[in-house]
């Protein structure tokens, strides 16, 4: 893949995803704050260090040359209509090329956009761009048993179940078993 690759914005009818940029740290770690606790039992835990501009400097330009390097796609969700108010995450991680043509999927949405339909509006946006413009084959994404609202996004999204993982990833502070899933691009050249 070539450096020369165009950073992604992506339009939907009522969000839009992209990588961030500098001027996006304020509202990242404010997005981050206000959902501190709501996120907590679904995320690993974080230090002091993850609330500060510095961090989110090295994140953000880590992020873009990642991309650029064919390595992941991590993007933040923002409502159209408020296009500079962070309401989410939607990350396409751990790119393999070669036989596999495979990533996964994270996402995390702000407590007060719940129930609106943006984050399947925003993953199906985010499927779009990583099967049509980087032609991947297969995305993962996995949830924990508990988090039905998280199930109930990919199976209306098409992802199909395809295993259980005891002690998948360390959330929280603790090991949480992972129920395993999966989307195909059938059309995939």
């Amino acid at each position: 893949m070539s450096n020369q690759r165009i950073l992604p914005y992506i339009e939907g009818n009522r969000v839009l995803l992209k990588l961030a940029e500098e001027s996006d740290i304020p509202e990242i770690i404010d997005f981050y704050l206000r959902n501190k606790e709501h996120l907590a039992p679904f995320e690993p835990v974080r230090s002091e260090a993850f609330y500060t501009k510095e961090y989110w400097k090295l994140i953000i330009d880590k992020s873009q040359e990642d991309f650029l390097q064919d390595r992941s796609l991590r993007m933040f969700l923002f409502e159209k209509s408020n296009p500079t108010k962070v309401i989410g995450t939607v990350n396409f991680n751990n790119f393999v090329r070669g036989v596999f043509q495979a990533c996964h999927l994270g996402y995390s949405l702000d407590e007060y956009a719940q129930g609106k339909g943006y984050m399947t509006e925003a993953i199906q946006l985010g499927i779009d761009y990583i099967f049509h413009e980087l032609n991947l084959h297969r995305i993962m994404a996995n949830y924990m048993p508990h988090n039905r609202k998280s199930g109930q996004v990919l199976k209306r999204l098409g992802f199909v179940i395809e295993g259980y993982a005891r002690d998948y990833l360390m959330i929280n502070g603790k090991w949480e078993d992972h129920i395993l899933t999966s989307l195909t691009n059938h059309r995939w050249e």
